[in-house]
């Protein structure tokens, strides 16, 4: 639900992008917790002696101050928050690929405090690199999904039959798991395994054929909801490792 701001202070935050904006300044692009995605002017930002310019880092917490009612508001001041992150290589990648995702699926001033926090661990748990990036970005595409909303039904089928562990299904955008005998082929879909979709809703990715297909499905389902405009960083990402 859109929310109206006025002035907001300390409000925690991640910068996800920014742009120039006149000559000396910059819009950001900040994801907020209580706000959501919120667009506003940090004026004078691009001088050498911005006190603010070198704070507008991407992946790391940050407190903002911000007013005004249009739908570019004027970013106050900026604090940093706490556990600053060091995001690298790989990681650092996949960092931009969250914050490309959601600049495009997550609207304006809609608040989604529980994607904030997922978002804030999974930060957390590239910077350590303890899991395979791979897992960790199919786990933040398929909890964005839901948390905004998209219906992603992994338990039940289309008729709302439970998954079967042995059944072979077709995966259709805003339809669910087709039974592979009753698919006509009428709509694009991928072809994958009950058993996968089993494992996604149980949050277990340690076998290689849920691996392969929780991404074919992901990509399926991004693609769906991007439409005709691909993700920059996706491609790089597939350059990358295929991930």
């Amino acid at each position: 639900m859109a929310v109206s701001i006025n002035r907001q202070d300390n409000q925690p935050v991640y910068v996800l992008h920014t742009y120039p904006f006149k000559e000396t300044s910059l819009v950001v692009e900040l994801f907020s917790r209580e706000f959501g995605r919120v667009a506003a002017v940090a004026k004078g930002a691009r001088r050498p002696r911005s006190a603010m310019r070198g704070m507008l880092q991407a992946f790391q917490p940050l407190q903002a101050t911000w007013s005004g009612k249009a739908e570019l508001k004027n970013l106050h001041s900026m604090e940093w928050g706490s556990g600053l992150l060091l995001l690298q290589g790989e990681a650092l990648m996949c960092g931009f690929y969250l914050n490309e995702l959601l600049l495009r699926l997550l609207p304006r001033e809609d608040a989604h405090d529980a994607l904030f926090d997922y978002y804030h661990q999974t930060l957390r748990i590239l910077a350590r690199n303890e899991v395979a990036a791979a897992t960790t970005l199919r786990r933040f595409e398929l909890k964005m999904l839901q948390e905004m909303g998209y219906a992603v039904p992994l338990m039940m089928d289309e008729h709302g039959q439970p998954t079967l562990h042995d059944q072979l299904y077709h995966y259709i955008a805003e339809h669910g798991a087709v039974a592979a005998d009753a698919y006509t082929g009428a709509a694009n879909g991928v072809q994958l395994s009950g058993k996968t979709l089993l494992d996604m809703a149980q949050d277990d990715y340690t076998d290689a054929q849920t691996q392969q297909q929780s991404k074919q499905l992901m990509r399926l389902l991004l693609a769906h909801y991007l439409g005709d405009k691909p993700l920059h960083t996706r491609q790089l990402l597939m350059d990358l490792q295929a991930l």
